[in-house]
């Protein structure tokens, strides 16, 4: 897919983004039909996790426009993810041409990372979190009601969930970006870390959609172990490329090194 110039008129600019939203949109759409007629057999997959904690085990649907509804959204929500390397690439083409040019060849590995890293954090999701969520939450009613398994309501609890799962483990990708080109120097996010701790709990706080402490507190759990991962290979990254002294490099720092070395 074509590069942009680094440079163009602001209305350039726009029409640039304005081309890649609509091949996301129309990428998006496109899946989206082709996927609504397989609907019925994603949503048996989608509850296969939570069906335990459903009495039943079956999905209600209380209006007559709700079937429609419901198979509407899951398939968007199935495109969105089918098309997640269109959606990521068009966002990258967008920025690359403000990188520079020791920075672009990052650009590869980063998109394959961020696909990687939404579809490991949807995984998770699915075998790990869906079933504490929903039985923690459905156990709730337990003692003093019957609960029916509205379809909408069920689905979109889980399709939110996976999104939010599969955007937060997009962290490591950024702590890694933010250390390597010193925007924040490695040492100050490895001395921090009480502070980075509290903000990954209040992150996971916000991101998950649910009221379940379940949830909050094994995402919280997850960003941690992401975020000490991306720490740990940002460090070797450094000291690899630019050796010891780097971890404690700033912005203008390592521009400088970088202009002393072309």
């Amino acid at each position: 897919m074509p590069i942009g110039p680094a440079r163009m008129p602001l209305f350039d600019h726009v029409g640039e983004l304005r081309r890649r939203v609509t091949i996301v949109v129309v990428s998006v759409l496109v899946a989206a039909i082709v996927i609504y007629f397989a609907t019925p057999s994603l949503i048996e997959l989608m509850i296969e996790r939570i069906s335990d904690a459903m009495n039943g085990g079956s999905l209600y649907v209380f209006t007559a426009l709700g079937g429609f509804t419901i198979r509407f959204k899951v398939a968007c929500f199935f495109a969105v993810i089918v098309c997640t390397p269109i959606i990521i690439w068009e966002l990258m083409a967008f920025f690359l041409p403000a990188l520079k040019p020791n920075e672009r060849k990052w650009v590869v590995p980063t998109v394959a990372a961020m696909v990687g890293l939404f579809f490991l954090g949807m995984i998770f999701c699915y075998f790990i979190i869906q079933p504490a969520a929903f039985g923690w939450l459905l156990g709730e009613s337990d003692a003093f009601a019957t609960t029916m398994a509205d379809a909408e309501d069920y689905l979109n609890i889980y399709m939110m969930l996976e999104l939010g799962f599969g955007v937060a483990f997009q962290l490591p990708l950024i702590i890694f970006y933010l250390t390597i080109f010193h925007l924040v120097p490695y040492s100050t996010l490895r001395g921090q870390w009480r502070y980075v701790y509290v903000a990954l709990m209040v992150l996971s706080a916000v991101v998950t959609p649910d009221a379940s402490p379940v949830t909050m507190f094994l995402m919280f759990a997850a960003l941690i172990a992401l975020y000490e991962v991306a720490l740990a290979v940002a460090r070797y990254v450094l000291v690899a490329r630019d050796g010891k002294e780097s971890l404690k490099w700033t912005r203008a720092d390592y521009e400088e090194h970088v202009f002393n070395e072309a």
